[in-house]
């Protein structure tokens, strides 16, 4: 096993690299490090690498980025996956600010990018658009939640913080209550990416963004029962679900094994659970729209 500490960036193929560019720089408020006629770099508010996009003929997440502990050496990494039965490889210099990743693929086609050492970019302290701190967590449909959780519990160290039902789990890799999501469906895409805002008020902002950019928001403001964050969701340009958010449950400790007490959570203490789908699970807001649940690239209804 290899631990994983943190979700770091996402790399997306795109079939319009500059419309692309347009909404995570003057949408999300992120800052453009670097590009060619391929390639962008996108670094949030904080100069952390958060969004490197592909020129490619469809619209899809392909990667995920996690960092590791500093003391890996990626030689003894890569022993370690092959000894899970995976195929890995070391690149060097492949991103702006990260020096090496050591990179193989999950059950469900994302390749996974392992990385150690990294530099702050240039960063914008007063970016247009919304402004995110950073990547928060991604979610993936895949025919199989639970082949997900084993593969990134034993080859990741990820740890389990929510299910809902059998066919939605939550799992962190640091102490934020989720880092990446599986849930299930006949799919590999990406259900949905998330930018941590500062707070309430932040995120009040960034409703009058989109409100002002004519962006239509899908679902929120909603503040969840898993993770307890309040959220709010829209489509991006390439027709992908993007939530903002705050608030997200922390676990300071996985000795206790719960998270950090909060005035809205329904459990005392809040640990990780099975949460029914029968039940009402969100703590307020208004259910999802049928236009969130529309899988992307699927024409709505006229």
């Amino acid at each position: 096993m290899i631990k994983a500490k943190r979700l770091g960036h996402a790399t997306f193929e795109t079939t319009d690299l500059d419309r692309q560019i347009d909404y995570y720089e003057n949408i999300v408020g992120l800052h453009l490090i670097a590009r060619d006629a391929t390639h962008a770099y996108l670094g949030s508010r904080v100069g952390l690498l958060a969004i490197v996009l592909e020129k490619s003929d469809r619209d899809h997440c392909s990667k995920i980025a996690l960092e590791v502990g500093p003391d890996l050496d990626f030689a003894t990494g890569a022993r370690r996956l092959f000894d899970l039965g995976l195929q890995c490889q070391i690149v060097s210099d492949p991103l702006p600010g990260v020096n090496r990743v050591l990179s193989f693929v999950d059950p469900k086609g994302t390749m996974i990018e392992l990385f150690t050492s990294w530099n702050f970019l240039e960063s914008d302290p007063s970016p247009g658009g919304v402004g995110a701190f950073k990547l928060g967590h991604i979610a993936f449909f895949c025919p199989n939640p639970q082949e997900m959780v084993e593969f990134y519990s034993r080859v990741l160290g990820c740890r389990l913080s929510d299910w809902i039902g059998d066919y939605f789990a939550f799992m962190r890799c640091g102490s934020e209550h989720h880092s990446v999501n599986f849930l299930r469906a006949n799919s590999n895409a990406m259900q949905h990416i998330a930018f941590e805002l500062r707070d309430v008020n932040h995120l009040t902002q960034a409703c009058d963004i989109l409100g002002r950019e004519h962006k239509e928001i899908l679902w929120g403001p909603v503040r969840h029962g898993p993770g307890h964050n309040i959220a709010t969701y829209h489509r991006n340009p390439a027709d992908q679900i993007v939530e903002l958010f705050c608030d997200l449950d922390i676990m300071r400790d996985e000795d206790l094994g719960y998270f950090e007490p909060r005035p809205w959570h329904r459990d005392r203490p809040q640990k990780p659970k099975v949460w029914d789908p029968n039940q009402q699970r969100d703590i307020w807001g208004l259910p999802s729209t049928p236009e969130f649940r529309r899988p992307s690239g699927q024409k709505a209804p006229s």
